[in-house]
C-alpha cells in the first residue's frame, strides 16, 4: 500500500472486515471515521491536557513517575529515546509525556499478585488541573469501547467469534498517554526526532492528535516513509508487536516514528495514545486461522505479562531510562 487506508465505522462490522484483514497484512495500519468517541469528550481532554502540560515544571514534577517500569505520572523532556527499542542510539525524543493505567482496580488477588505487578500501580494524579482526571477517566472508557469494537472486527477478519478478544481482555492493562510536543526553540540534533523510530509492544494502539504537522510517519514496506491522511477527526490504529505474534506474523507490527515540525514552526502538537493491551495472564499463541496446514508456529505460547517483563528487561540492561512498554505517537 502507498497510503494508510481510512475506515468508515459507520458501516457494518461484517463489511469492513476484509479492508481491515488486508490493511493489517500490508501494512500494520488503518485511520478509522466515525469513530463513535464523542468529539466534545475530545475536546475537554485535550483542554485539559494543554492546562497540566502549561503548569511550572515543579508542579509537573509532583507526579513525576516513581519507578521506571510503573508507566505513571510525567515524564520529563529527554526521558525517553524510543530509537534504543530498535537497537539505535540517538539523541533522547523532543517531548513529554504523562500516563495513566487502568482505573478503579479491585483489592482482589488477581490485580495483587506478583504476576499482576507493575500493571496495576496506582495513577498519579496531580492536584491541577482539576478537569484532568475526569476528563482522561470519561476518554479512558470511551477509547476502551473503540478498541472493543476494532478488536471484533479484527476477529471476525481472523475467522473467529467475534468475542473472541473480549474475554481475554476483560482485565486489560492499558496504558492512556498525553504526548506534548513542544517546538524547538534550536536546530534538532543531528538524528533527533520527536519520537524515534519503533514498534508498539501492546496489541493494539489508537491514535488521535490535535495536528498532522511534524507527526506521525509510517515506514512501508519499501523503506519509504508515509504520513497518514486523516480528516483531522480520525483515529489512526495499528498492530502492536502482541497482536503481530498471536498472527504469526500474518499482521504486521510496523515500524514508525513521529517526525519533526518544518523549520520556524512554533507550534506544539498534542497527541493522545492508547495502548490497548490484552490481561497479562492471557496466553498468546499463533491462532489456528493463521497457521498453514502443515506450517509451524514461529512463536512458542507465552503470556502477556512475560512478554512484557523479557522486553522490558532487554531495554533496561541498555541503561535506558525507557517505560516498560514505551510507544509514542
Amino acid at each position: 500500500m502507498e497510503s494508510v487506508p481510512i475506515l468508515d465505522l459507520s458501516r457494518d462490522d461484517a463489511a469492513l472486515a476484509p479492508a481491515l484483514h488486508a490493511a493489517f497484512a500490508d501494512i500494520g495500519f488503518v485511520a478509522v471515521t466515525n469513530h463513535g468517541v464523542p468529539r466534545p469528550l475530545i475536546d475537554d481532554l485535550y483542554r485539559a491536557a494543554g492546562a497540566f502540560f502549561d503548569l511550572p515544571e515543579g508542579a509537573r514534577q509532583a507526579v513525576a513517575r516513581r519507578r521506571p517500569e510503573h508507566n505513571r505520572g510525567w515524564v520529563a523532556m529527554g526521558g525517553e529515546t524510543l530509537a534504543r527499542l530498535a537497537g539505535e542510539q540517538t539523541p533522547p525524543d523532543h517531548k513529554e509525556v504523562y500516563t495513566i493505567g487502568p482505573l478503579d482496580v479491585p483489592d482482589t488477588p488477581y490485580y495483587a499478585a506478583p504476576e499482576a505487578y507493575p500493571s496495576f500501580v496506582p495513577n498519579l494524579w496531580p492536584a491541577e488541573p482539576a478537569a484532568l482526571r475526569p476528563a482522561m477517566e470519561a476518554y479512558w472508557y470511551a477509547v476502551t469501547a473503540l478498541a472493543g469494537r476494532l478488536l471484533g472486527i479484527a476477529a471476525l477478519s481472523l475467522g473467529l467469534p467475534r468475542d473472541f478478544f473480549a474475554a481475554r481482555t476483560d482485565r486489560h492493562i492499558s496504558m492512556l498517554r498525553l504526548i506534548c510536543y513542544p517546538p524547538y526553540r534550536q536546530a534538532p540534533e543531528p538524528g533527533q526526532l520527536r519520537a524515534g523510530v519503533h514498534t508498539d509492544l501492546n496489541m493494539l494502539t489508537l491514535v488521535h492528535a490535535d495536528s498532522d504537522t511534524g507527526g506521525l510517519e509510517v515506514r512501508a514496506r519499501d523503506g519509504s516513509w508515509i504520513a497518514p491522511v486523516t480528516s483531522g477527526d480520525a483515529y489512526v490504529v495499528n498492530v502492536g508487536d502482541i497482536l503481530m505474534r498471536w498472527t504469526n506474523d500474518l499482521w504486521v507490527s510496523t515500524p514508525h516514528r513521529v517526525v519533526n515540525p518544518p523549520a520556524g514552526w512554533g507550534q506544539r502538537r498534542l497527541s493522545v495514545p492508547f495502548f490497548f493491551q490484552a490481561n497479562y495472564d492471557t496466553v498468546v499463541e499463533c491462532l489456528p486461522s493463521c497457521l498453514a496446514p502443515g506450517a509451524v508456529a514461529k512463536y512458542p505460547p507465552v503470556t502477556v505479562g512475560a512478554y512484557r517483563a523479557a522486553r522490558f528487561a532487554r531495554t533496561a540492561s541498555s541503561g535506558s531510562s525507557l517505560p516498560a512498554m514505551p510507544s509514542s505517537s
